[in-house]
């Protein structure tokens, strides 16, 4: 059985990831790229379905120890985990080296005190745990085949084969250090290199540690920062620029349920937001990365804009179920691909602009085919904005008037207005100041309810929406704005949850509610930061402080959040790590640093 979401830890290369849980399990792994078939899918099954389980030796019939001590090694993503046991003290350390050539998962074994009997177990199931490879020696080292793909497995400890799984049973005392190194290669390729365990640890380290030192914040919230940093540089795969929302696919938003979606793609609104905190911390390389990747995905064909694409760029992501994966705790189905990508999302042009705005302002290097794409968006949206969408939450239901999908067209023309204005751009500028009213003032028309003074999740409708919170972030309405104040308080009586975290919209049990689906989800941990961002804009710094250092207790042991937050079973939920929650925890902290709304 897989652990809580919340018992793994994330190591990547900036290509792929996998997830470790507390007690040394690998159950997710996808080689050779974030969206490639899992090698390991434990995590989403059985241990039929793929594992690589390195630690204590634990008696048969018995669950294995879970580590006593786990952390990052200071500001990396090389994992450190610690067991004791009766017979001594053990340290395992996991990562994964950025990398040139062949994916490579290293792990060491360290003996700290006394003699500890240990055990390997690799179980590899290719195609999401459901094809057998074929395992054999060759050249004194272990491989394992099945189709195009091979997994190089080596290690100076020997190692035996049952039960169509690898074992190593060894012993390791102070002074020992063993390795063990997985390694993906094309099956009609050459071998890969043999592996170098101890000088990839150290590059590895020399890696991170030359990363965060380009890091501009220094506030009082600078750990949780950092991780968080390294958490979306960890989702960034390094040959495109390309930002996965999460490296998981069909982590439950409602534990049970059928809220499970793919997320091992570049969604546009993720990627923008993750490069406005990146640019705003002084990582500008990613974000030119980024506004590449963006112009080869959208090249040519801005008028058909997806709101997501594969990590090189793909257009297909069609949407398939795994029917032999039970799901992780049988939250079926088990879904790759994902169907919402030719969903219409007029937020995303908001966000996409807003994106290539901030880069504009601080400094990036001028795109001259950036500026056209943002005019030729713009132009799209002059058509098609007093259109109904499937809105920021992709909903499954009737497309509605979104107000927060009007709000970001206004953001869109908005700033491409500022962009003409700085002379960076010729386009239709009185035009485009009288479309920015027109959208403005249809908003503030249809999308707001003046008997409960608020804003409403679509035009007509009565039911909130947490996604309004950006109202006043973006500047659509400044913060001491009434009908902003109101919509903030609004969200608080009607999405909060009994400990003060904050639901997207409302949701109906078990039948299909607003967007469509059945089942219930969590606070979504985003919305919950926007409205500690909301509460410090409108004077009330205290109570986003509290509220923010609430969110960031829900962090795991190592820093990470996934998607959502389950007030009635206290776990995390939905995909993880989660780009989404981690982008605003960055920009939360940067707000209430510059306000001085922190204790101590």
């Amino acid at each position: 059985m897989a652990g809580r979401i919340e018992d793994y830890a994330l190591i990547g290369d900036m290509q792929t990831a996998a997830l470790v849980c507390r007690d040394g399990t690998v159950d997710w792994l996808c080689l050779p790229r974030f969206d490639s078939h899992a090698i390991f899918a434990g995590l989403l099954g059985t241990e039929e379905h793929g594992f690589w389980r390195l630690g204590p030796a634990f008696p048969e019939g018995t669950r294995p120890p879970t580590a006593n001590r786990r952390s990052y090694r200071g500001d990396s993503l090389i994992l450190e985990s610690e067991w004791d046991t009766p017979r001594g003290t053990v340290r395992v350390t996991d990562f994964m080296p950025p990398r040139d050539g062949a994916p490579q998962l290293i792990r060491i074994v360290e003996g700290v005190t006394g003699r500890v009997p240990m055990r390997s177990e690799l179980r590899m199931r290719f195609s999401y745990g459901r094809v057998v490879p074929w395992v054999h020696r060759q050249d004194e080292r272990t491989v394992a085949v099945a189709g195009p793909d091979s997994v190089w497995f080596d290690t100076s400890v020997e190692t035996y084969g049952e039960s169509l799984t690898t074992y190593a049973d060894f012993t390791v005392a102070p002074g020992d250090r063993f390795a063990f190194t997985i390694s993906w290669q094309p099956s009609h390729k050459e071998p890969p290199p043999l592996p170098e365990p101890e000088q990839s640890l150290e590059a590895t380290e020399d890696f991170w540690r030359e990363w965060v030192g380009h890091c501009t914040y220094h506030g009082p919230y600078r750990e949780a920062v950092i991780r968080s940093l390294i958490t979306l540089k960890a989702l960034t795969y390094a040959p495109t620029g390309g930002i996965v929302a999460a490296p998981t696919t069909s982590l439950p938003e409602d534990i049970g349920g059928v809220r499970n979606w793919d997320y091992r793609y570049t969604w546009l609104r993720d990627a923008a937001i993750t490069l406005s905190s990146l640019l705003r911390t002084g990582y500008r390389e990613e974000a030119r990365a980024w506004r590449e990747w963006l112009l080869r995905a959208v090249a040519g064909d801005p008028d058909n804009l997806q709101i997501m694409y594969g990590i090189a760029g793909e257009r297909e992501l069609g949407e398939a179920e795994l029917d032999w994966l039970p799901g992780y705790e049988n939250s079926a189905p088990v879904r790759v691909g994902n169907g919402a990508a030719h969903q219409l999302q007029l937020d995303v042009y908001g966000e996409v602009t807003e994106a290539l705005h901030l880069g504009h302002m601080t400094g990036l290097a001028r795109n001259d085919y950036a500026s056209l794409l943002q005019l030729k968006l713009i132009r799209y949206l002059e058509k098609h904005w007093q259109e109904p969408d499937e809105g920021i939450w992709e909903v499954r239901g009737p497309r509605r008037h979104f107000v927060h999908s009007k709000v970001m067209a206004w953001v869109a023309v908005d700033r491409t207005i500022k962009l003409i204005e700085s002379g960076d751009a010729d386009g239709p500028l009185e035009r485009w100041k009288e479309l920015r009213d027109d959208i403005h003032r249809d908003v503030c028309e249809k999308g707001y309810d003046k008997e409960r003074n608020t804003f409403t999740q679509s035009y007509g409708s009565k039911e909130l929406d947490a996604s309004l919170l950006i109202i006043p972030q973006v500047g659509f309405l400044p913060p001491d704005d009434k009908r902003v104040i109101g919509t903030v308080e609004a969200i608080q009586r009607e999405l909060s949850t009994p400990d003060g975290f904050i639901l997207r919209y409302p949701t109906d049990g078990e039948h299909a509610g607003v967007d469509g689906l059945p089942g219930d989800e969590g606070a979504f941990l985003a919305c919950s930061f926007w409205m500690a961002d909301d509460l410090a804009m409108i004077g009330r710094v205290d109570e986003a402080r509290k509220l923010f250092e609430k969110l960031l207790s829900l962090r795991n042991d190592l820093g990470l959040l996934a998607e959502e937050w389950d007030p009635r079973l206290q776990r995390q939920v939905g995909n993880f790590p989660q780009a989404f929650s981690h982008v605003p925890l960055i920009d939360t902290a940067l707000r209430l640093t510059a306000s001085g709304a922190y204790g101590g």
